[in-house]
């Protein structure tokens, strides 16, 4: 719980004392965002534009949610401005920046680089999974993706995303079983982890490529979800899946820089980003300084 007296302090315009409240949640904003934008640039914009908003707004905070709550909304619309101005992801959209990875030297070549050579570049198969998750949500309208991941990566309760996204209880359990409906249906058509049919392994084959000495079947079992499949329903397997991808931090994982770069070539594959190379990707990653 935030302080009284500090909140009280930055209601009366002390922006130490808002900046100090804002700091408690903003990494887990960060990622938040992350998940719903699959861009830093856009991420880093779109906090600074949340905080300034709410700092401008906070006079008008009545304490009918945490404050927490009430930042994620206005981060929400921000992004829900953002975000309708792109298309939903297709389902295949890995399958694309998997394609446009393999049939160009350069970016493939950018890959092997972010891995060798940055901090944050190491590859983990649950890290993949992660990325997968986040694909296979940018499918979902805006609305069903905000309520999903609010509440199964966040722990927000039901009545709080209803106070995000201002929507009636009912609504909001609505467009979180259909969005976890939908995602199941995608995930146990697609994921050969779980499904020997399933159409994609991109996980294990970048495994193979990333980390060459390391036994494809040894790290495949080690993940839960594996181990689980032949056990659980489609439901359960979602269900942990979730629970997978809720405890890893897409911002600063050990292999952020490289799922990052592996994201910014799917958004190319489907004509989000225009040119991989415009701007430079590998200025937005640590460690590169600006020419």
């Amino acid at each position: 719980m935030e302080s009284n007296e500090t909140l009280q302090q930055a209601m009366a315009g002390n922006i130490n004392a808002f900046q100090t409240l804002f700091a408690d949640f903003q990494q887990p904003l960060k990622s938040y965002l992350y998940r719903l934008l699959t861009d830093r640039n856009d991420v880093d914009d779109l906090t600074h534009d949340t905080f300034i908003k709410a700092f401008d707004k906070i006079a008008t905070f009545r304490g009918e949610s945490s404050l927490k709550t009430w930042v994620f909304r206005i981060a929400t619309n921000l992004a829900y401005d953002h975000l309708r101005k792109l298309k939903r992801w297709p389902a295949n959209a890995q399958d694309q920046g998997a394609a446009l990875a393999i049939g160009n030297r350069d970016i493939s070549g950018t890959f092997r680089v972010v891995h060798q050579h940055y901090p944050a570049g190491a590859y983990d198969m649950m890290e993949h999974i992660d990325f997968c998750f986040t694909c296979i949500a940018k499918t979902l309208p805006i609305e069903n993706q905000v309520a999903l991941i609010l509440k199964d990566m966040y722990d927000f309760s039901v009545k709080e995303i209803c106070q995000i996204l201002d929507k009636s209880e009912g609504v909001v359990k609505h467009l979180l079983n259909d969005a976890r409906g939908t995602m199941t249906e995608i995930f146990d058509h697609r994921c050969a982890l779980v499904n020997k049919n399933g159409v994609c392994d991109q996980c294990s084959q970048l495994n193979g490529i990333f980390n060459p000495k390391q036994d494809q079947q040894e790290q495949r079992m080690k993940l839960e979800l594996v181990k689980a499949s032949g056990r659980f329903n489609r439901d359960a397997l979602f269900e942990l899946r979730a629970r997978l991808v809720k405890a890893i931090d897409p911002l600063q994982s050990s292999g952020a820089d490289l799922q990052d770069i592996i994201m910014r070539c799917t958004r190319t594959s489907i004509g989000e980003v225009k040119d991989f190379f415009d701007p430079d990707p590998m200025m937005q990653l640590p460690g590169r300084e600006k020419s």
